[in-house]
């Protein structure tokens, strides 16, 4: 199941970017090494007090840790060697950061010419943002993405990051290809990817209607088309509806609720009527919706074959019957952190997944053993 069990990945990543991209691989098979500053590590350990915080243990699962400080000599001696021996190597600091801490991809591609070298930056390594500063809101908003999310009264930053997850996401997949063409050409690569780009490549739908129609969407752009909908119901749970561009869909909707008389209202009869009319629409069936459990009204629009889900909150998500029998949710057992419970990679391989998971390390925990395997490396 070990799809990258011979690939050795060396991460020099804080926050969520590199991390994630490191995370992505370990997923995957690859022995991944996470090097951190010695005593604090990785400033995502401290998130919430103490070194393994919620935010550190999301994006650092089946790594390994070492500590090091690279400007020590002889710490710089031992990630110069765990260089030697990798396939990947992983930053996600501003431009000319890395050059200052051993790593530029100059003395690294000396040390390993078949290096895959990754460079994740906000802004790109070169041009008139390259030096700013650079975090998930910031590349969201910088790639128009913002604007799609945020409620458009009373403006406010909203969800999770995703400019980093995706950021880390697009990194593993350019990793995964240079891997691939190094088979063939047995020379390493650097892969440059900055969040700004890989945010606006995220966006393409929206930059892809403003160039082709001439459209600017806004937050409300992508349903209104799709027809999606959530609803509260009667005992405060929400449930979620998405009946796209199939008549079947809309007309097992008017079914379930029991109002025919929605098929002959001339704002609603055709889909395009839907889309212009949606607000009032969503006017309608609020009250409708809140008159009835999730339950009661997941069962009658299953019955209708509308497309919907419950809208879970993340202490139901992964007890849903489908989560469970996809074995979703995966546990763990840290040494010294206890139980570790978190989300399996995506992927099954030959009809199989991967449900082994190793905890996101403590500080420096495989210090020691890894830097045994250099001694032994160096003197065999």
């Amino acid at each position: 199941m070990k799809i990258l069990k011979d690939i050795r990945v060396v991460e020099m990543g804080t926050y969520i970017t590199g991390p994630a991209a490191g995370m992505h691989l370990a997923d995957l098979g690859a022995d991944v090494i996470k090097v951190e500053r010695p005593k604090t590590g990785d400033p995502f350990r401290a998130f919430k007090g103490g070194l393994y915080s919620p935010h550190y243990q999301t994006y650092n699962r089946n790594k390994r840790s070492i500590a090091l400080d690279t400007s020590e000599a002889d710490d710089r001696a031992v990630f110069h060697e765990l260089i030697r021996n990798a396939d990947v190597f992983i930053q996600n600091f501003r431009p000319g950061v890395a050059e200052k801490l051993g790593a530029g991809e100059e003395e690294l591609h000396r040390l390993n010419p078949s290096l895959v070298y990754c460079a994740i930056s906000g802004f790109g390594r070169t041009g008139p943002a390259r030096d700013r500063p650079a975090y998930d809101t910031v590349a969201q908003a910088a790639s128009g993405y913002l604007r799609l999310l945020t409620p458009p009264t009373n403006p406010r930053v909203i969800g999770p990051a995703i400019a980093d997850a995706v950021t880390g996401h697009y990194a593993a997949l350019g990793i995964v290809a240079a891997l691939l063409e190094r088979v063939r050409t047995g020379k390493g690569r650097r892969l440059d990817i900055s969040m700004l780009e890989a945010m606006c490549h995220f966006n393409l739908d929206s930059f892809t209607h403003y160039y082709s129609v001439g459209e600017v969407m806004g937050p409300l752009s992508r349903p209104t088309v799709s027809q999606s909908y959530t609803f509260a119901c009667s005992d405060g749970k929400w449930i979620a509806i998405h009946m796209s561009s199939p008549p079947k869909f809309w007309e097992g909707l008017v079914a379930a609720v029991g109002m025919p008389e929605l098929m002959t209202d001339p704002r609603f009869a055709e889909r395009m009527a839907r889309i212009a009319h949606q607000s009032e629409l969503i006017e309608i069936l609020t009250p409708v919706f809140a008159g009835k459990t999730r339950d009661e009204w997941c069962e009658m629009l299953l019955k209708h074959e509308v497309p919907h889900s419950p809208a879970y909150d993340s202490d139901e998500a992964l007890e849903d019957p489908q989560a469970v029998h996809l074995n979703i949710k995966v546990e763990a057992e840290h040494p010294t952190m206890g139980p570790f419970t978190t989300v399996r990679a995506p992927y099954s391989f030959d009809g199989e997944a991967d449900l082994d998971v190793l905890p996101p390390p403590t500080l420096d925990e495989h210090g020691a053993q890894i830097r045994d395997e250099v001694s032994r490396r160096k003197a065999g």
